[in-house]
């Protein structure tokens, strides 16, 4: 098992596993031009684990950019699956995921710099960090608003048990939203996941089929948070 992974597709082709203290992320964006669709890289510590997948989309930037959300999504049903169903896992717009209503993990998507919103991209790269613990000397409740597997019952997950979890629902969420009503579809899963932050309140919430934006609608009037910009502040 040179990659360090449980046996996945051969769609995932070739597998990295970097030393600690190295950036998935980074590398994935590095590999891509010359590696294509399907290289992941992955790197993980006591504490911390990052993977990240190359992808080759057919579609215009504008149009591929909820590749991202199909990721958050995925990593959203790996942690289901693989630990207690009751814990309430959440995305908080547009892709940083909850356990009980705390930061435990979030994704990126990547674009060549010189990347055109209306012409296809050479490549994409979705990513995710995740915290598998937290330090020895961490106390207790100090922070709330933050927590990690290990707080949450996952005492047997592995980084490995993560990665390989997310790379086989993230294949799912792709095929899904690439089949026939997949941006429906895709939405409805997504907006079921998304939290009801003090901002959307009284809102009816969509997602653009096109783009991937936030939609909110009250009192007549439609407001439209671009999944664009969300993405340029949180890189």
């Amino acid at each position: 098992m040179p990659s360090g992974l449980p046996e996945l597709p051969p769609v995932f082709d070739p597998i990295l596993h970097l030393r600690e203290g190295q950036d998935a992320m980074r590398r994935a964006i590095a590999l891509a031009p010359e590696k294509g669709a399907g290289c992941l890289v992955w790197v993980s510590a006591l504490e911390r684990v990052e993977a990240a997948v190359v992808l080759e989309p057919e579609q215009i930037l504008l149009a591929a950019r909820p590749a991202l959300l199909c990721a958050a999504n995925a990593l959203g049903d790996a942690l289901v699956a693989l630990g207690a169903p009751e814990i309430p896992v959440t995305i908080r717009w547009p892709a940083t995921l909850l356990m009980n209503g705390a930061e435990v993990a979030a994704l990126r998507l990547a674009a060549p710099d010189a990347a055109e919103e209306n012409a296809v991209p050479d490549w994409l790269v979705a990513g995710f960090a995740l915290r598998l613990a937290f330090p020895p000397a961490h106390e207790a409740g100090r922070t709330p608003d933050r927590t990690a597997l290990q707080e949450e019952g996952y005492d047997d997950t592995t980084a490995a048990d993560v990665v390989a979890a997310w790379a086989r629902h993230l294949m799912a969420n792709f095929a899904e939203w690439q089949g026939p009503d997949g941006a429906r579809r895709l939405a409805e899963k997504y907006l079921a996941r998304l939290e009801h932050a003090p901002w959307q309140e009284g809102a009816r919430r969509g997602i653009d089929p096109v783009s991937g934006d936030l939609v909110l609608e009250r009192d007549g009037q439609r407001e439209r948070i671009p999944l664009a910009a969300a993405l340029e502040l949180a890189a």
